[in-house]
């Protein structure tokens, strides 16, 4: 799968997608339905805007949280956002703001620049065993 997305748009995006995310539940008026479906946008945008602000990226103010981290937990919580309506039962309340930001952060996390799930594992180094994309791109630090 070809990388479609870089890592300075993924940056800047991140904290569009995260204020987004923990305003949905006013900006698409679901607020009174309450629950989980409250709960989980507020939670994971509020998750996601800190990540941003600690990522090693172009757009992070702190930089120590890698990239490769981000990516995984952002489609850990594309895939929770994508099936919180049906596993929690509120589909027939509100579905589509939780399916359509579930979707993106997937799609971040998968089709961005340097993601673990596009990027192959590179062969072991000598030093130590390191089996990484960082170690063999010279960015692990002793």
């Amino acid at each position: 799968m070809k990388n479609l997305i870089s890592t300075t748009f993924y940056g800047y995006f991140n904290y569009v997608i995260a204020l987004v995310t923990l305003s949905s539940p006013w900006l698409f008026k679901f607020w009174p339905v309450g629950g989980a479906s409250l709960f989980l946008p507020m939670a994971f945008g509020w998750f996601q805007l800190i990540m941003a602000i600690f990522s090693v990226n172009k757009a992070g103010f702190m930089k120590v949280f890698p990239n490769q981290m981000h990516h995984l937990l952002d489609v850990f919580c594309g895939f929770w956002l994508l099936v919180a309506p049906f596993f929690y039962g509120f589909c027939d309340r509100v579905m589509w703001p939780h399916v359509i930001l579930g979707a993106i952060f997937l799609i971040l996390g998968i089709c961005t620049k340097n993601s673990p799930f596009t990027n192959r594992a590179t062969e072991m180094l000598p030093e130590a065993g390191i089996q990484s994309l960082d170690a063999h791109e010279g960015r692990i630090m002793h």
